[in-house]
């Protein structure tokens, strides 16, 4: 019973950090753009879709064999329908012991003409279950907050986002929560 209790207070600390630190990158990259001011007349509009890259950071442990976090490569791809605020995302984290994909369907919010919040869902699915990946070794249902950032007289973006895969661990159906941010070029 002490040996769960631990485990519980273990990963409700690493919940809590991985919260703080989605929200502290939050702030951040809100902060960034509410200090760029690009003029009216080169405003361009968020709704481009991308392909992009960058990293991706565990933030959580299951605590069984091969369950303990780490980092990997993201390959993100982003389609926005232009007439309705949704977009189907796909990203594949890839390295360590497995790969994950995952597809999801997002809400977005418009925050300015270069920016929008979003919320998605959909799933996980790991390769060879039992692999370790950032979002835990198990496919399952994911929720996926994040932000975009059209750079302005550019075909870049900029993005960041969280994962948290529900039931990920299969030792303990724990909640795997993983960081991500990169950039993508936009057609």
């Amino acid at each position: 019973m002490h040996h769960l209790k631990q485990v519980c207070m273990s990963k409700q600390k690493a919940f809590l950090w991985g919260s703080r630190v989605f929200a502290l990158s939050s702030v951040a990259v809100a902060a960034g753009l509410a200090l760029s001011s690009p003029s009216p007349a080169n405003a361009q509009a968020a709704y481009g879709s991308y392909i992009g890259a960058g990293p991706a950071f565990g933030v959580t442990n299951g605590g069984g064999v091969n369950e303990d976090s780490n980092t990997s490569g993201l390959i993100a791809v982003r389609y926005k329908f232009l007439r309705a605020p949704v977009s189907l995302r796909t990203q594949v984290l890839v390295g360590g012991d497995g790969i994950a994909v995952v597809p999801t369907v997002s809400y977005d919010i418009p925050i300015s003409w270069q920016a929008d919040a979003y919320i998605g869902a959909g799933a996980s699915i790991v390769t060879g279950e039992g692999n370790k990946t950032p979002i835990g070794n198990k496919g399952s249902f994911v929720i996926q907050p994040g932000l975009d950032y059209a750079l302005p007289n550019t075909s870049l973006s900029l993005f960041t986002n969280a994962i948290i895969s529900f039931d990920g661990y299969e030792s303990n159906n724990g909640t795997a929560v993983s960081i991500q941010a990169g950039a993508g070029l936009r057609f």
